[in-house]
């Protein structure tokens, strides 16, 4: 069979050569760059939009600059309060451009929004601290940080580093939206009150962190930023936050070098939510009209260079991949016959009919070596511990009736006794492939819906899982820490992790899906994967091509053959973006 294949990709690559050069022309007519997009906008093409205070300016020059670039477009921007918005919103079919002030507002109700920029709140020091080898090494946890704000008393170095040093810390804070916005969601305050050095600007602030060596400075990310070095200002580094709380900083959470590389794990998760502060686009429903797609897709792309202007981070290159991947419902339409290159004769001629005699010969051998081979799989089935499939659809997932589901991809069961039994669910193993181990909490450990509570590995990298409820953890299964692969192959089953005694059932479970509703749920899950994997995906690679089909199938394990960044951008896509 080996052979058969062989000859027959060989025949299929010498033919696919040939048709790319038939087809080059025809795809060159056909390709349209994002920037002439607007030249199948409809005449006249309007759009309103409401912007909140905070985003006045900025909204209005991508307004203006959009416009510029496609004279057929009129945008009329109306500047309103959060409060205007979140009572009319409802009503209104316009976009509407908000920072995180308005998000609590309308974060559990089912509006569509996307994120189109951030704000980022980060702790510096001066780089030619004493103990900037223990600062960088060791971090501060997110509840110190808390508490260094809060409490004046705290804020001695001998205090943060764990050592005898008896030297005062210089809080410099600067009183600007942003800022205060990030510590009041930080601090869970309504308002603002800190005892340290307040100064009137971000200049003043990187000037006085830069001249104090023992000084602690809270500012915007943009507000470190040389933008014309891609760097930070000189004699500035940020403070690291330990994340995990274990005392040191991880290889993970080495974020803090390069501004990008922060900006990326800001996205993924590895930076404190609290100190991220998000922009968003949203609408009543995701939008349809083409001139707002258009606007949204530009802003997403060219549009993001006039976000560092007005003090906003943009969005990295992978993050505005995805997003524009899921706002573009553009079909390219197809270019009047009169412009083929090759006739319609000779297309048939020296395409159509040699594709057709070719399918015909391919589909008929496979067919024949297909059905022997697949007998040979049946016949050797029960020398493996998984049974092999190649693909991976909703039809495809076990889903067990009488369980609870979670958006994390956890599930749940009571048992009589009232504990309840968690694992991972069919969906998550599918998409890890086999895994080689666990990290598991012990018996007598508490854990609150939302956090961390497993850790699935696969060959070095990890997913994090969340706690579906509160509770107790009674019982571990110890089998998993020398058989992982357990959750792979009795996901429901022999490869339960916990069991919890929950502390806060009846009231977390009206946030988890049983039954209909996991299935519809699942559906979505499987066209967000797609999308997901459209972004990461070379189509250039014949390993990955069929996912990128029309209609086509996605690989079992499919990320097995992707490095650790891409177990990240799933992590923050589909784990931590449940939250």
């Amino acid at each position: 069979m080996k052979k058969t294949i062989f000859l027959l990709f060989s025949l299929l690559l010498i033919y696919f050569i040939i048709l790319c050069s038939i087809v080059s022309c025809k795809r060159e007519l056909t390709q349209k760059k994002f920037s002439s997009e607007s030249s199948i906008l409809p005449e006249k093409s309007s759009i309103h939009i409401l912007s909140t205070p905070e985003l006045s300016e900025l909204t209005a020059q991508w307004a203006n600059e959009f416009c510029l670039l496609n004279p057929e477009v009129k945008i009329k921007v109306t500047h309103v309060s959060e409060t205007s918005i979140a009572k009319n919103f409802d009503k209104s079919n316009k976009l509407v451009f908000t920072s995180g002030e308005l998000d609590a507002t309308l974060y559990n109700k089912s509006y569509w929004k996307e994120v189109v920029g951030r704000d980022v709140i980060v702790p510096i020091v001066n780089s030619k601290n004493p103990f900037i080898n223990e600062i960088i090494a060791q971090g501060m946890s997110l509840e110190e940080f808390t508490q260094f704000i809060k409490d004046p008393e705290l804020r001695n170095w001998g205090t943060l580093m764990k050592n005898r040093q008896n030297i005062p810390v210089n809080l410099y804070f600067t009183d600007d939206a942003a800022t205060n916005l990030g510590l009041k969601k930080l601090l869970n305050l309504n308002q603002i009150n800190i005892n340290g050095i307040k100064v009137e600007e971000g200049k003043e602030l990187i000037s006085s962190v830069q001249r104090d060596p023992y000084s602690i400075g809270i500012t915007k990310l943009t507000n470190i930023q040389d933008f014309n070095t891609q760097s930070f200002f000189e004699n500035v580094k940020l403070l690291p936050i330990d994340k995990n709380d274990n005392g040191k900083i991880d290889y993970w959470e080495n974020i803090y070098d390069d501004s990008n590389v922060l900006l990326r794990g800001v996205w993924i998760g590895k930076y404190p939510m609290a100190l991220s502060n998000n922009i968003y686009s949203i609408s009543a429903s995701k939008p349809t009209n083409k001139a707002e797609q258009t606007f949204l897709k530009w802003i997403l792309t060219d549009g993001q260079i006039f976000l560092n202007s007005y003090g906003y981070n943009d969005l990295v290159q992978n993050e505005r991949l995805a997003k524009v991947n899921l706002i573009d419902d553009f079909k390219v339409e197809p270019i009047a016959a009169n412009n083929y290159t090759l006739s319609k004769n000779a297309l048939f001629y020296f395409v159509y009919f040699p594709l057709i005699i070719f399918l015909f010969f391919v589909i008929g051998t496979l067919v024949i070596e297909g059905l022997q081979y697949m007998k040979s799989i049946v016949t050797n089935k029960q020398d493996s511990p998984f049974a092999p499939s190649f693909i991976f659809n909703e039809n495809f997932i076990e889903k067990p009736q009488g369980l609870y589901y979670d958006k994390t991809h956890t599930w749940a069961f009571m048992e009589k006794d009232g504990v309840v039994m968690v694992g991972v669910d069919d969906f998550l193993q599918h998409t890890t492939g086999p895994l080689t181990s666990v990290k598991m909490k012990y018996p007598g450990e508490r854990v609150k819906k939302g956090k961390k509570i497993l850790s699935i590995i696969q060959a070095g990298k990890q997913l994090d899982i969340y706690a579906p409820f509160s509770g107790i953890i009674k019982e571990q299964n110890k089998v998993l820490a020398t058989n992982a692969s357990l959750i792979n192959s009795s996901p429901y089953t022999d490869g339960w992790v916990y069991k919890i005694e929950p502390t806060n059932w009846l009231k977390e479970i009206q946030y988890l899906f049983m039954g209909e509703k996991y299935k519809e749920w699942l559906k979505s899950e499987f066209s967000r994967l797609k999308d997901f994997f459209s972004v990461h995906v070379n189509p250039e690679k014949v390993t990955y091509a069929h996912i990128l089909q029309d209609g086509g199938e996605l690989k079992d394990g499919i990320l097995v053959d992707f490095g650790p960044k891409v177990w990240e951008d799933f992590q923050a896509s589909f784990i931590d973006a449940s939250f």
